[in-house]
């Protein structure tokens, strides 16, 4: 078992690496084929539809992959802290100015690439590499290999949430 995060249980015993491919291969099978309406679906009432979740699981590839980099290439490195509902509002904003923010497919797509390129790149770290350590203002000290198991974890934990979508009718 790796390190303890928010995500632990989501991730149980499996292996990080595989088990991020195999969530985004199963997010993908899931969502490939769904019109407009079935991103707008939502796995409870008042939580994000399917469209948001994609969003947001492309922005964390994005901000956690580099936060392993800069890590990586910044002695004492500190991971500045971001807030998801933030960074969704923001994407939203975009509605404001005439347009929809990011649509499923788009972000369905900037999901399984970043995904593929950030798995890529652990996937050539060393053991000492991911032992780089840095600092997170609100988990104190981390590293690289927390980082990866706390993705691998998070992407399991939204992955029973498309589960979920995808059982309700269009």
């Amino acid at each position: 078992m790796g390190p303890t995060t928010p995500y632990t249980s989501d991730l149980g015993d499996r292996e990080p690496l595989s088990s991020m491919k195999e969530a985004v291969e199963r997010i993908h099978s899931l969502t490939a084929n769904w019109t407009p309406a079935q991103f707008e679906r939502s796995y409870a009432p008042g939580k994000w539809t399917a469209r948001q979740i994609l969003v947001h699981l492309a922005q964390t590839e994005i901000a956690l992959g580099n936060r392993a980099r800069m890590a990586l290439a910044i002695p004492n490195y500190v991971a500045q802290a971001f807030n998801q509902d933030d960074w969704m509002s923001a994407e939203a904003g975009t509605a404001q100015r005439g347009a929809s923010g990011a649509a499923g497919p788009m972000a369905l797509d900037a999901l399984v690439a970043m995904n593929a390129f950030n798995r890529a790149f652990f996937e050539k770290l060393s053991p000492a590499e991911r032992a780089t350590a840095f600092s997170h203002p609100e988990y104190g000290a981390l590293t690289v290999d927390w980082l990866i198991h706390q993705m691998a974890g998070h992407l399991r934990h939204h992955l029973v949430q498309f589960d979920e979508i995808a059982k309700r009718p269009a």
